[in-house]
C-alpha cells in the first residue's frame, strides 16, 4: 500500500503526478497533479491506492473526496490530435508539466510559501517541469500523493470515455475505456475508425491504411 514516506521526508510542497490512458487505442490521455495538504494527512482514507486496484464506485467516491479542500489538484486531458502529433509519451510528459504548473499556481494563490517538489509515476521526467522532480517507478503503489493523483486521473478519463461512448456506442468505450479489447477490435472491423481513435497507434494506422487501399 502507498504511504506518506516520500512526502514526509521532503521539506517542500510535494505534488504527486500520474496519468491514465496512455495505452488505449482511443480517447485522451489524462494527467493529474495532486497536493495533499499535510494538515489533513490524518484524515485521509486508508484505502487510497493505485487506481487500477479499486472498484469503479470506490474510485469515484475517493476522486470526489480528493478534489475537495484542503487538497489542491490540476487535471489535464490531451485529445487524440495532440497524441497523434507528438506521440503519446511526449504528450503525457507535456501534460505532467502543465498539471504541475497548475498546482504550483494554486499553492501560490492560496498563500503557501516555499518550494514545490514533484513525485512522478514512472521512469521518465518531463524536460520542462516547473520544480525539482523525482521519477518513482510504480509510484502509485509507493506514494499516497501519486496514488491519489492516479485515482483522479483514472476517474476523470473514465468520465470522458463514458461521454464519448454516448455518441459512439458501437465501440464499447464505457466498458473498455478505449483499450484494444476483442470487442473493440470487432467493432473497428465493422464500423471503421472514429475521429477519437489514435491514428498514430499501429493497429489504428493499419486499419486506416487498409481503408485507403480499398478506396483507391
Amino acid at each position: 500500500m502507498p504511504d506518506l514516506t516520500l512526502e514526509t521526508g521532503c521539506d517542500s510542497h510535494v505534488i504527486g503526478i500520474d496519468e491514465a490512458g496512455r495505452g488505449p487505442w482511443a480517447g485522451p490521455v489524462t494527467v493529474t497533479a495532486l497536493w495533499l495538504n499535510p494538515h489533513g494527512y490524518g484524515q485521509l482514507p486508508d484505502d487510497i491506492n493505485d487506481s487500477k486496484k479499486l472498484k469503479p464506485a470506490r474510485r469515484a467516491s475517493l476522486a470526489a473526496l480528493l478534489q475537495m479542500p484542503p487538497q489542491l489538484y490540476c487535471t489535464i486531458s490531451k485529445d487524440v490530435d495532440v497524441i497523434d502529433q507528438w506521440g503519446v509519451v511526449q504528450t503525457t510528459l507535456m501534460a505532467m508539466a502543465e498539471a504541475a504548473r497548475g498546482v504550483i499556481s494554486q499553492l501560490q494563490d492560496a498563500g503557501f510559501a516555499g518550494p514545490a517538489y514533484a513525485l512522478i509515476d514512472g521512469p521518465l521526467l518531463p524536460k520542462d517541469m516547473p520544480c525539482p522532480s523525482q521519477p518513482v517507478v510504480r509510484g502509485d503503489s509507493k506514494s499516497l500523493s501519486i496514488a491519489g493523483a492516479s485515482i483522479i486521473a483514472k476517474h476523470s478519463r473514465d468520465t470522458i470515455m463514458q461521454a464519448l461512448d454516448a455518441d459512439w456506442p458501437a465501440y464499447g468505450w464505457r466498458q473498455n475505456s478505449g483499450y484494444g479489447t476483442r470487442q473493440h477490435q470487432q467493432a473497428l472491423a465493422i464500423h471503421g475508425v472514429s475521429p477519437h481513435h489514435r491514428r498514430s497507434f499501429a493497429p489504428i494506422r493499419r486499419l486506416c491504411e487498409a481503408a485507403n487501399d480499398t478506396s483507391e
